[in-house]
């Protein structure tokens, strides 16, 4: 690219998979599997028939009994696959070409034993669904149109950043997804585009798989506008092992390219009322792993607070205006960079006195990188020392024989630690220079909440009742607000 090399991931399908989780995703290469939503491995498998084209995209996959299912995305005919050791990456041909022109697909394999075939992308054309066989995987039933979008209704549906351009194009719908609930089918869909941070997901509802569908009235129900990690379209919905139910979902970077992405996962479920719901609130906080079931509608927020928030940042070196306080600003979308990716250069974090620390994330960036396409010697290392007086240092974190690829690295203390300074020293860089979009700490502080906040008022406009002005006195020492 123009702009030179970066990593993404978008589009997420995942699937349980004999007690265990299977993520694939647009372009990848492979996929990745997990025994608990935290640990993932990557399994190269490719599937490019097309290696110029973009026929992995969004691709889409299911479980039959011991046997597990993928496709990419087509326009031209694109085989099925199948698996009964996925994590070993060998894959056979069930077909050779699929018939149907399917961009976007998503399975739903009902309880009857019948299968279909949701797909489409466009910011033309609606959704489409068909009953497929399960041996040719061609047409049974006739192609159905399902749901459009209307953005004229739904102001969450219009393009833009902020749902604000009526001009430029109109909003795409793409990403369809299926779940069944209590005898009720819950199609789910994305909008308005992958590279803008209000990228959601809503859902409408029928009684049959094909439909008629009805707009559910909790709409987006997927949607995360703010924070450090931002938007949560395209995805889809799936039980772990405890039946509680998750959201995995694309979230927006679009900084060297409008698809450079990441993938969120939030806690989801559907009400006393089969109102379909997903948690994103401090959905890129640290979160609990589910050991049991709960009760998803509070989310799974493990409780601690950032630290980091705008705090003094000190460095060994600066590559251009890539500055030293982006590296504590919350926002995914401006980045530190030193001048070079050598063992030795520091970054250093003064959290303004004495704070418990129960967590750390490293969120790196790809500054000035040189790696295209995947491979497999990929690998961060790194090592963080703490300091109550920043004279006196103590290695907390050691990441020295590292040999993953882990550009968010999530460090959870076994025992949490009273600190002031933290530093974190480079040692290798898979590509490029040693940059860091955000050094995060999250943890507890001595000293009283913010108090609730006051004159919170909703006033919608009249003249379109799409758009609604909140408004709110600010709240003494607090730093974001969740609405």
């Amino acid at each position: 690219m123009a702009n030179g090399s970066f990593r993404s991931a978008a589009d997420p399908m995942l699937v349980q998979y004999k007690d265990e989780y299977f993520l694939f995703a647009t372009n990848q290469g492979g996929f990745y599997w997990s025994k608990d939503l935290s640990q993932w491995n990557f399994v190269y498998s490719s599937f490019h028939r097309l290696p110029t084209d973009d026929d992995q995209c969004a691709p889409a996959a299911y479980v039959s009994g011991d046997t597990l299912f993928y496709i990419g995305s087509t326009y031209r005919g694109l085989p099925v696959w199948y698996s009964t050791d996925p994590k070993s990456g060998r894959f056979k041909r069930k077909i050779e070409s699929i018939s149907l022109p399917t961009w976007d697909p998503g399975f739903l394999l009902d309880d009857d034993g019948r299968l279909y075939l949701y797909y489409g992308s466009s910011n033309e054309y609606p959704l489409k669904v068909v009953q497929i066989d399960r041996t040719n995987f061609s047409p049974v039933s006739k192609i159905v149109n399902t749901i459009e979008l209307q953005p004229k209704l739904h102001g969450w549906e219009r393009f833009g950043m902020n749902n604000d351009d009526s001009t430029t194009l109109a909003p795409f719908m793409e990403g369809s997804f299926m779940n069944k609930h209590n005898g009720k089918y819950y199609l789910q869909y994305g909008a308005p585009g992958t590279e803008f941070k209000v990228y959601a997901d809503g859902v409408y509802t029928a009684y049959n798989p094909l439909g008629p569908f009805s707009y559910q009235k909790l709409n987006p129900v997927s949607y995360k506008p703010g924070g450090f990690v931002q938007g949560a379209g395209h995805g889809g919905t799936f039980q772990d092992n405890y039946r509680n139910y998750w959201h995995v979902a694309t979230c927006m970077l679009s900084l060297k390219y409008k698809f450079e992405r990441r993938i969120g996962l939030y806690p989801a479920g559907f009400d006393k009322d089969g109102t379909f719901y997903v948690s994103t609130g401090y959905g890129d906080y640290p979160s609990l792993n589910p050991i049991k079931t709960n009760d998803h509608r509070s989310g799974a927020f493990a409780g601690w607070m950032l630290l980091s928030y705008h705090k003094k940042i000190s460095v060994s070196s600066t590559d251009g205006d890539n500055m030293a306080q982006y590296a504590s600003d919350e926002n995914m979308r401006t980045y530190w960079a030193a001048k070079t990716g050598d063992p030795g250069e520091w970054l250093q974090m003064d959290l303004g006195g004495l704070k418990d620390v129960y967590a750390l994330q490293i969120n790196y960036y790809d500054h000035k990188a040189i790696q295209y396409n995947r491979a497999m010697d990929l690998y961060h290392q790194y090592r963080i020392y703490h300091s109550s007086d920043g004279k006196k240092w103590t290695m907390l974190v050691d990441k020295s024989d590292n040999d993953r690829d882990v550009p968010h690295d999530y460090i959870e203390l076994k025992i949490p630690i009273n600190t002031r300074y933290l530093k974190i020293k480079n040692l290798h860089m898979p590509t490029g220079s040693f940059a860091i979009s955000d050094f995060r700490v999250f943890g507890v502080a001595k000293g009283e909440r913010p108090e609730a906040v006051s004159n919170f008022k909703v006033d919608r406009s009249k003249s379109d009742p799409r758009n609604t002005l909140i408004t709110w006195n600010p709240s003494a020492n607090a730093y974001g607000y969740n609405i």
